[in-house]
């Protein structure tokens, strides 16, 4: 059962959507009562960091997604800001990630990229997968998503980049640290690509 967090930010209904669409069983959690039974978990986000991790915050439903995520290993998949909380915390705002996999959410630097870009970081953008399986399993290389974003994920551990995309620098655009899963496009706007996605996300 594909679980959607909704915490009150986030495409909640693009992505029952989709999945309705795909004959996929899928339900939305407003308390933690509706997180009972979850196999898989959407966190989705839109707007700021701190916003963000207040409503989820003050939602009640944190301490049981702690349990299942952390204790049961459910997989949860982080979209857009619910890829940046999963960090330890964010240039964004001043309070603290969710601290699930180890890193830090930075605003893009014009100063330091390589062709003068607009932000936010808007539109169509190729992304570069480092493994052909799991959430990128059965997509062509020139795979592309839809971006809306001012701050990307720079993780800790090498081994947690599961994506990189090109914006004026080199940037990790999804990640994965065994159950946790994040991307930092969003699938729900992204056409046949995101499709595929939310599909893989599904049978993982």
């Amino acid at each position: 059962m594909i679980t959607i967090i909704d915490y009150g930010l986030g495409n909640i209904q693009a992505f029952v959507n989709v999945y309705s669409r795909l004959d996929i069983q899928v339900r939305i959690a407003n308390s933690k009562n509706d997180l009972v039974g979850a196999t898989k978990l959407i966190l989705p986000g839109v707007g700021s960091f701190d916003r963000a991790m207040q409503k989820l915050n003050s939602s009640g439903m944190l301490d049981s997604l702690e349990q299942l995520v952390l204790n049961k290993e459910i997989p949860i998949l982080g979209i857009c800001v619910g890829m940046q909380m999963l960090a330890n915390s964010s240039e964004e705002g001043k309070l603290s990630g969710l601290g699930w996999i180890d890193g830090t959410v930075k605003k893009f630097d014009k100063s330091s990229m390589l062709i003068n870009k607009n932000l936010p970081h808007m539109g169509w953008n190729n992304v570069i997968s480092r493994e052909e399986q799991g959430l990128f399993k059965e997509m062509q290389e020139n795979k592309r998503f839809y971006f809306l974003h001012s701050y990307f994920f720079e993780c800790n551990e090498d081994s947690n980049i599961l994506g990189t995309t090109e914006y004026g620098l080199n940037f990790t655009c999804a990640i994965k640290k065994k159950n946790i899963m994040g991307v930092q496009f969003h699938p729900e706007k992204s056409h046949h690509f995101g499709v595929q996605l939310l599909k893989n996300y599904s049978e993982i």
